[in-house]
């Protein structure tokens, strides 16, 4: 059961329902069950024991708790020729609830997503820029908004906030056209802290590619290829790296930072991937068409933009992926890269085709062409992926271990 939180810093009492009955980490073996069933759906005990090596008589210790923990609920008899018929056990959608939270560039949402990842509810902002105060105010209200809507069962198991950001936001602000000033408090906010201070549960936070990629390992398909490169394209193209089924993020965090990547330009010089594969191109490009942007940032669906326009970057930002992919694989042996973004699906769907073309036209002498396909999430990924950051800390293995038994 949660305790009564702390009075918030303005000395009023923090809601109390803003806690979970999942109290601390589960045990390792609980957490290979529910990895299981979340990689593989609906599973009966027996299965369940021959998969992981566990006795009978562990698993059903094991599901029993995680049934009457809300986690598991039963699923219809499975009738066989000989002896009892067999149970299979499926996550409960209801048994936990995860907040997240995605800070951009021009905009951030937060979202509340239930155990199955499905999004329940959430709440969005657009900016010309982000400032710290705005994020933590736009926080507590979109929070309070979001669980009082909730059925109070449902507030009593939020288990955690993640938080999905770019790193080094201030250096951004040139390239946002705002000035220094107004961005340099985030050099010394800790934005994580400011919100976790106000809230029982856990709060956690990744950069906002590496959590999208998150997003595809936790909520993605089960047949997923267990190492290849995420690219996604947001307001700059980003990415995330995933080795033997596990996010890979690296020393400080911000492993598979593509932007930075050296590509060839449009007029044969050499420019960065961040330059020539971001929305904030294609703005740009439609701005000095006179064409009115602000669609692009309130919606990842039905943009009606000017297809000339989208073409022309779609060409561009093709050769530039392909000249990043192409040098991660010399790396990497990655066997996919999956492309996805804030835009529409059909728009992806050129794109990952335009990529795979100029990936036909590269010399990948020594290497090995990896398949280009589209990311599973969507637009989505990055306020899935940072709910899914409390969602593994606290109910999955790690997937390097979860592999050797599954």
């Amino acid at each position: 059961m949660h305790t009564d939180p702390a009075p918030l810093p303005d000395g009023s009492a923090a809601p109390a329902y803003l806690g979970s009955n999942q109290s601390g980490m589960r045990a390792h073996n609980e957490r290979l069950v529910l990895s299981l069933i979340r990689r593989r759906g609906p599973l009966a005990k027996a299965e369940i024991a021959r998969i992981t090596g566990l006795s009978a008589q562990t698993v059903s210790v094991i599901m029993r708790a995680l049934e009457a923990d809300g986690l598991l609920i039963k699923g219809k008899p499975i009738r066989g020729k000989v002896g009892q018929p067999s149970v299979p056990m499926a996550l409960a959608a209801d048994g936990a609830y995860f907040f997240g939270l995605k800070i951009g560039r021009r905009s951030m949402e937060l979202a509340v997503v239930d155990f199955l990842g499905k999004v329940i509810g959430r709440r969005r902002r657009t900016y010309n820029f982000p400032t710290p105060e705005a994020a933590i105010a736009f926080v507590h209200e979109a929070i309070a908004d979001l669980t009082g809507g909730l059925p109070r069962n449902a507030r009593d198991r939020i288990a955690g906030m993640g938080i999905a950001m770019p790193f080094f936001l201030w250096n951004w602000a040139q390239i946002l056209g705002v000035p220094e000033a107004r961005m340099a408090a985030w050099r010394t906010v800790d934005i994580r802290a400011e919100i976790a201070a106000r809230y029982v549960f856990p709060v956690l936070m990744e950069n906002d590619a590496s959590a999208a990629c998150g997003a595809e390992v936790v909520f993605g398909p089960a047949e997923a290829p267990r190492d290849f490169l995420y690219i996604f394209i947001g307001f700059f193209v980003g990415g995330g790296v995933v080795l033997n089924g596990a996010l890979y993020t690296g020393p400080s965090g911000n492993a598979g930072a593509l932007g930075p990547l050296p590509v060839p330009g449009p007029s044969g010089d050499t420019r960065q991937l961040i330059d020539v594969a971001s929305l904030s191109g294609l703005e740009t490009r439609l701005a000095a068409k006179g064409i009115d942007t602000a669609s692009m940032w309130t919606s990842a669906e039905n943009w009606r933009l000017d297809d000339a326009v989208l073409q022309s970057w779609i060409d561009e930002a093709a050769v530039g992926l392909a000249h990043a992919i192409v040098s991660a694989c010399a790396i990497i042996d990655f066997k996919a890269v999956l492309i996805d973004g804030w835009i529409p699906a059909d728009l992806r769907s050129r794109l990952v085709a335009a990529v795979a073309a100029q990936i036909d036209r590269q010399d990948m002498t020594g290497l090995r062409t990896p398949e280009i396909r589209p990311g599973t999430i969507g637009p989505d990924a990055r306020v899935l992926g940072a709910a899914s950051l409390p969602l593994s800390e606290r109910f999955l293995v790690d997937s390097a271990v979860f592999s050797k038994s599954a």
